[in-house]
């Protein structure tokens, strides 16, 4: 229990009993690996850090990707955002970093759709490098900061990532730690935002009947763009939106 303790530093007090729980659930064989190995990413430091940043009482959804980036520097402990993102545009519209990964990519797509800035037949980057982006997020971090002021934790599957061939295993592996995490927090009114196959899982829980369930296709899936469900969805969130300005 007492090394279970290193992976808890900076979690937030609403959030520690129950990731205790959630890892004790695991193989222990598991378990072991993790606390040990350093051949993962997000680093045992990181891999929790949605649990650091929003507290308990004020998550409103929990957001199930897959799994981390598979890239060291772009996991950072948090569904969907991107380490190696430093800016969100550039002047010939998207940033590279952005394009390179295209759920992002998409996902970006998407809340300038929600905007009115652009039109779904002109996703371009030459029609993206002509909209007035003062006013809009210009930074992984801000799009990361305006989830979590919606009540948004973003959280994958697997929690960590060795290579493509291991992926399926670190999603088995962390069923149980999901499972249990949900389980113990059933009484919170929490919906899930699912994304994508792997989410589907959740639905296999006795007990995922309690929570209230929004099912999207991965925005890895191109369609996710012009997705008119996705769009009512994320559209009163103003995600894009820098709201400091």
């Amino acid at each position: 229990m007492q090394a279970l303790n290193s992976f808890l530093i900076g979690v937030d007090d609403s959030w520690k009993d129950i990731l205790s729980k959630a890892f004790l659930s695991l193989d222990e064989e598991y378990l072991e690996y993790l606390l040990t190995s350093d051949d993962y990413f997000p680093s045992k430091k990181k891999f929790l850090n949605a649990f650091k940043t929003l507290s308990l009482d004020k998550t409103k959804y929990i957001l199930f990707g897959q799994d981390p980036y598979p890239r060291k520097e772009s996991a950072t402990g948090y569904a969907f955002i991107d380490g190696r993102v430093k800016e969100i545009f550039s002047k010939k519209g998207l940033s590279k970093e952005v394009n390179r990964a295209t759920s992002l990519r998409n996902f970006i797509k998407m809340l300038l759709l929600c905007e009115d800035l652009i039109d779904k037949n002109e996703l371009s980057q030459e029609r993206i490098s002509k909209i007035d982006k003062r006013g809009l997020c210009d930074n992984i971090w801000c799009l990361k900061n305006n989830f979590e002021k919606n009540g948004v934790l973003l959280l994958n599957m697997a929690l960590i990532f060795s290579s493509k061939q291991d992926s399926k295993i670190h999603l088995k592996r962390w069923k149980s730690f999901i499972e249990t995490l949900l389980y113990t927090i059933e009484d919170k009114d929490i919906t899930l935002i699912l994304f994508g196959q792997a989410s589907k899982e959740v639905e296999k829980f006795q007990f995922s009947k309690k929570y209230k369930k929004v099912f999207f296709p991965h925005p890895y899936n191109i369609s996710f763009i012009t997705n008119q469900e996705v769009h009512d969805f994320f559209k009163p969130m103003n995600l894009l939106k820098n709201l400091v300005v």
